[in-house]
């Protein structure tokens, strides 16, 4: 007997191993394995010893998306945190399953969890890159200005992980690219530190002006310039350097050589139309640097400037020293209603970037799709069953449906339009019954008139005959008429002798 139990234990599994197979049988997207193991005992809840995982951790985890259906189907908590007090939604955020953080927010997930450092799903895929899931938080109606606990916001994150796509889409949303942390940096001073280039050129056209960007200073009295030396990122100095002589020595600003462009980067369309109808300068003007007023307009967002200079023929072909045309620079500064006007692609701001998304911010596609369908089809087949069954004992203890009381309402109506409609039939009845008596009486009267008819054509020749005949007589008689005296010939002798 205690042989036998001693194999019993030995064949049922542990504790200890159950949580190890629902893990892992989420992390391979098995959703029938997982069902197994919950209904031989492993709670929906368990947590990974490793990593202190629940199931729905490895399945945001994952991508798993049928998984964390099922979880959520079920019961399973997602507002569980690990050991970094993350809760799904953070691995969903950090991963780029855009679809399963969907799927938590649409089933209560809260958006604004913060982890041991204060940072919301928000901030973690704007550090990570991933801009398809941040756009999912941000639909969500999400704090776009929380801080995490050393005062970064998700703009920041972007900013010092040189993830531009995310920098634009948080700027569009409304994050102010002039955001204070703890310490006194600005989103240029995080670009500017870890040599974002581009993610600085953007934070500089995108500030309110050019000074508060790079002369702000950090608690240590440091500016965006300082930073970049300081750490030897040298494009990002020679950037700053460039703009900084620009601001420092007007006398050689482009806007005193070169007055059509600086007009067409401030908007001044009635000015650069002075100059361009009088014959100052030409529209395909090019500076020291190789661009023209549209490169100029382009970059600074000037739409309307620029659809002018399109309308006066102005050549969107023409390439600066940098090797670009208007289309690149309004690419490069994100503004896409002129990328749209020069005929670019602005379905997403992250195409504007693509070299900043990682390969986790596409979502993940669940694997097995067409099994996946047909566990989900069975689902809810059942569920429309259990539906029915409820409906059918509702009725029974004497309750009425929404749906049956929109029944019966329809059915009175149609009782309604019948009534009228068998009323209506009865009138048009009666009325044909006149019109056919009507006819019948008109239609003897026919008869009638038709039989006086053909007795009157039968009498008419005998009637006629005579008159006919003594008309013809007096009409030769016409034809000969009498000789009269007036009309007789005079006799004339002629050739008689005497």
């Amino acid at each position: 007997m205690k042989i036998r139990c001693r194999e019993q234990k030995e064949k049922m599994p542990s504790k200890k191993d159950q949580y190890s197979s629902i893990h892992e049988a989420v992390k391979n997207d098995d959703v029938v394995e997982m069902q197994s193991m919950v209904q031989q005992g492993a709670g929906l809840n368990d947590v990974d010893p490793k990593f202190k995982f629940t199931p729905l951790h490895w399945a945001s985890h994952q991508g798993s998306l049928e998984c964390i259906h099922w979880l959520l189907w079920h019961g399973a908590d997602y507002s569980e945190v690990t050991t970094e007090l993350w809760t799904p939604a953070h691995i969903a955020a950090i991963r780029g399953q855009d679809a399963c953080l969907q799927a938590l927010a649409a089933n209560g997930a809260d958006m604004n969890a913060k982890d041991i450092r204060g940072r919301t799903p928000a901030h973690l895929a704007a550090a990570h890159g991933n801009s398809y899931t941040l756009q999912s938080i941000l639909r969500k109606g999400v704090d776009i200005a929380a801080l995490d606990s050393v005062g970064w916001s998700a703009i920041h994150a972007a900013s010092f992980h040189g993830r531009l796509g995310c920098l634009q889409l948080l700027h569009r949303w409304g994050a102010s690219v002039e955001d204070i942390d703890h310490a006194g940096n600005t989103p240029a001073h995080m670009a500017a530190s870890e040599g974002h280039l581009h993610c600085l050129k953007y934070i500089v056209s995108s500030s309110t002006s050019i000074s508060n960007a790079l002369a702000a200073r950090n608690d240590q009295g440091e500016t965006p310039r300082d930073l970049a030396q300081q750490y030897l990122k040298h494009d990002c100095l020679d950037y700053i350097n460039g703009v900084e002589y620009d601001m420092n020595n007007p006398e050689n600003a482009e806007d005193l050589t070169f007055p059509a462009h600086m007009a067409a980067y401030k908007g001044d369309l009635a000015y650069l139309q002075m100059l361009v109808e009088t014959g100052v300068v030409s529209v395909n003007e090019r500076d020291d640097k190789g661009a023209t007023p549209s490169h100029k307009a382009a970059g600074n967002g000037q739409i309307e400037v620029l659809k002018w200079l399109i309308e006066q023929g102005a050549n969107t072909m023409i390439v600066n020293s940098n090797g670009e045309n208007p289309k690149d620079v309004a690419r490069r500064f994100g503004k896409l209603a002129c990328l749209k006007l020069l005929g670019g692609d602005t379905v997403e701001l992250e195409d504007i970037a693509n070299e900043d998304i990682g390969p986790d911010s596409i979502p993940e596609q669940p694997q097995k799709r067409s099994e996946a369908r047909g566990r989900a089809l069975r689902k809810v087949d059942e569920l429309i069953h259990l539906l029915d069954i409820a409906k059918m004992n509702f009725r029974q203890l004497g309750g009425v449906l929404q749906e049956d009381e929109k029944e019966r309402e329809k059915e009175r109506e149609h009782s309604r339009l019948i009534r009228e409609l068998e009323t209506q039939l009865e009138y048009e009845r009666e009325k044909r019954e006149k019109l056919e008596s009507q006819l019948d009486r008109l239609r003897a009267r026919v008869h009638s008139l038709t039989l006086q008819l053909e007795d009157a054509r039968s009498e008419a020749p005998l009637v006629r005959a005579e008159p006919a005949e003594e008309k013809v007589e007096k009409q030769k008689k016409k034809r000969k008429p009498k000789p009269s005296q007036k009309q007789a010939g005079v006799f004339v002798l002629r050739g008689v002798s005497k």
